[in-house]
Parts: structure tokens; sequence; C-alpha cells
């Protein structure tokens, strides 16, 4: 990175978030786009934002059901949802695909949190909730994958897949299919939701403002030979069948930079997120890409 010498650690996204938005650790980090915006929004986000989208997904693969229970999204209306975090950026993206697409509001659902694996999961920032939004904790002990398996709750919402023994019966995704439908999605949305972003202490960004853009330069630089790595298939970088295949189906839906990053191209999914996130309480205010994003970062040079 153009003048600095950073010191990396490799660490989970969950430890990160936990102590980035607790304490701030890292000068800096990859960030949870829904608590920067929570944060942005109430004006005590302690670092500024740098559109690196180092995490994108499509979020129909994070909804599972009782089958025998739900047989369509709109079967949700009046039922219990786990989630592990209600402000989870995932959670954001779920959410906002059942109501745009299906009708199905976060008020018509009741939603249980908990931990995935283990019990005892707390929200990582405090939520100032709108008076319709019915969240409660999980029973203690419990986890909302074993109430899952159970039947003690209706649905499962969360990043990760329910931690269920093999072969726990009636228990799926909502969409049989959630590539199919992530597919037809994107061909009417043109949105590849956002997940990370990344962030730069707002106190160093004070003291070096050139601090924000040489971080985004890095990180387009490093994105740009991930890339070019993946497609070298001579000797395949990852260990899955078809890369080379699946990469041209990525350019033939979504283009050549199937992975943008930066404002100007990535402008009405962030917008989006915003609209979604202040609609469902979780920002006090419309946050914009301008609020949440360095102004060096919001243009790049072109030569």
């Amino acid at each position: 990175m153009d003048g600095v010498d950073p010191v990396f650690m490799t660490l989970s996204p969950e430890e990160i978030f936990f102590r980035a938005f607790r304490t701030a650790d890292f000068d800096i980090c990859e960030l949870s786009l829904s608590s920067a915006t929570v944060k942005s929004a109430e004006g005590h986000f302690p670092y500024v934002g740098v559109p690196a989208f180092l995490s994108r997904c499509f979020r129909h693969t994070c909804l599972y059901v009782r089958t025998d229970r739900i047989k369509r999204p709109e079967d949700l209306k009046g039922k219990r949802m786990g989630v592990p975090e209600y402000q989870l950026t995932a959670m954001v993206w779920a959410r906002a695909l059942l109501e745009d697409d299906f009708g199905v509001k976060p008020s018509d659902i009741t939603w249980i949190r908990g931990g995935i694996a283990h019990a005892g999961r707390p929200e990582k920032i405090k939520l100032n909730l709108p008076k319709d939004v019915k969240l409660e904790v999980a029973p203690e002990g419990k986890t909302i994958s074993g109430m899952l398996a159970s039947g003690e709750i209706d649905a499962f919402m969360a990043p990760r897949a329910p931690a269920l023994p093999p072969d726990t019966p009636n228990v799926g995704w909502l969409f049989p299919d959630p590539e199919a439908a992530a597919r037809e999605y994107y061909k009417r949305t043109k949105i590849f939701p956002i997940m990370h972003i990344v962030g730069v202490r707002k106190t160093l960004a004070a003291k070096h403002p050139w601090l924000p853009a040489a971080a985004f330069k890095a990180f387009e630089q490093s994105k740009s030979a991930a890339v070019e790595r993946l497609q070298d298939v001579s000797a395949v970088k990852v260990t899955l069948p078809f890369i080379e295949e699946r990469i041209r189906q990525a350019q033939a839906l979504m283009g050549e930079d199937y992975w943008s990053y930066g404002v100007p191209a990535n402008r009405h999914v962030l917008e989006t997120f915003f609209r979604h996130h202040h609609a469902q309480g979780l920002s006090s205010k419309l946050v914009t890409p301008e609020d949440l994003f360095h102004p060096t970062t919001l243009e790049t040079v072109k030569i």
C-alpha cells in the first residue's frame, strides 16, 4: 500500500466486527455494511468507509424453512423465524427480498434471536427497532438451529447454514433452486448484494487524508490480481471443479467486472440497501454513500 507498511491479522469476520464496533481495535479492517450504517446514522462511526466490497453474496441461500409448514415465501406471514442478529447485513438484504418480491414485511414475522451453533449470541450493537417489530431472545441454552430442527421455530435466516445433524427431516431451503432465483433477481434488479466494506480509523484518516484513497487503490489492485489468478486455470487456485465455466457464467450474466468496487458502479445497490436499512428501523436516518465513504474514495484516477 502506498506510504504504508501494514501488519496483517487474519481473523474471522465475526471477531473482526465484534472488536471493531465494540472497541475499534484496528486501524484498517473489514466491516459489516449494516453495522457501519447503524453507526454512521447515529454519528458514532469510529471508521470512515472505503468502497472496496470484500464480501458480496446473493442471499437466497440464507433462508431455511420447515418444509412441512412453509411451501412459499408468502407462508412466512405470522410465523417465527430465527436470526443470529437482527441487524446483520445478510438479514437486511433477505428481509428486503421478502418484502419487495413477496410482500412479506418484517412486522409480519416474529423474530427469534440466538446463536447458530452456540447458545447465547448477543447483538453486537444496541438497536432501537420500530414498535411493530417483534424480536425475542431464544430460550437460555438453545440455538436457532436446534429450534428449527425441533420445530420450535418455522424458519431460519442467517449468513451460515443451520448447524443440524445429517438428514434432519423437514428442513430445507425456502427457494428450492436458490441459484436460479438469484439469477432471475439479478436480471430484474441488477443488484449483487454488498455485505462488507473496508474501514479506516477516522482519527487516522483525519491525520493522513490520503490514507483512505491509498487503501482503496491497494484493494483494487489486490482484487485485480486475485481475479487474474482465478482465471489462470493451468493450475486452479481453489479446490472446486468447473471454475472456468463459473467465471464465464458470471461474466455473461453480470459483465466483465462482475465484482465491481467503487461507488459509481454500485450506487443503486448501496442506495437500495440504505433505503431498506432505514425502513427496517435499523438506521435513525437515511444514510447516503457520501455519508459513509471518505470523499477521496468516491472517484478514482483515470489515465
